[in-house]
């Protein structure tokens, strides 16, 4: 007797075979994503460190008013910079400084995943330097990602060291 066609433990043999491969491509496709969402909030990460490090350059007189320990880890606003609904004021050195950490810390805020002690989101250190020796600031970002087991937190970390200018 002659068989014709495919048998029904044939196709269903070829079914499961189908299913697994599927299956193990679903799981890539997952994980892709994840990697991709880890990748993408690195990079807010980096990208907010070099914000704030723009910022300090462009105001390093201020020195140690960019410390957040300063001000309890929550500076306030100062409106120093205009923006679309009000003309912005003239500032003080220090009043900049705090201005640029409160406007930073709300972007580290709406560009990562918050951690469950939001104060340690976002923290600038700044060590003196003394003898001819640059000052160092110490600048942190740090977030939660979605889904990440217990309390796993993320990190970035960059070092901004100033010479001092000479005076002109």
């Amino acid at each position: 007797m002659r068989q014709r066609g495919v048998s029904i433990v044939e196709a269903l043999v070829a079914l499961v075979v189908l299913s697994i491969g599927l299956l193990g491509i679903a799981g890539l496709f997952v994980e892709s994503l994840r990697s991709s969402r880890t990748a993408l909030l690195r990079t807010h990460a980096v990208n907010l460190a070099s914000d704030i490090a723009d910022r300090i350059r462009a105001n390093a007189s201020a020195r140690d008013a960019y410390e957040t320990a300063t001000y309890g880890g929550a500076p306030a606003a100062h409106n120093c910079a205009p923006t679309a609904s009000e003309a912005g004021r003239n500032c003080t050195v220090a009043e900049l400084a705090e201005d640029d950490l409160a406007s930073w810390q709300e972007a580290v805020s709406l560009a990562l995943p918050a951690l469950p002690d939001p104060a340690n989101a976002a923290v600038v250190e700044f060590e003196a330097g003394a003898a001819g020796r640059p000052d160092r600031y110490l600048i942190t970002v740090a977030w939660q990602e979605p889904g990440a087991r217990g309390a796993e937190e993320y990190r970035y970390t960059s070092e901004l060291v100033i010479m001092e200018r000479p005076p002109i």
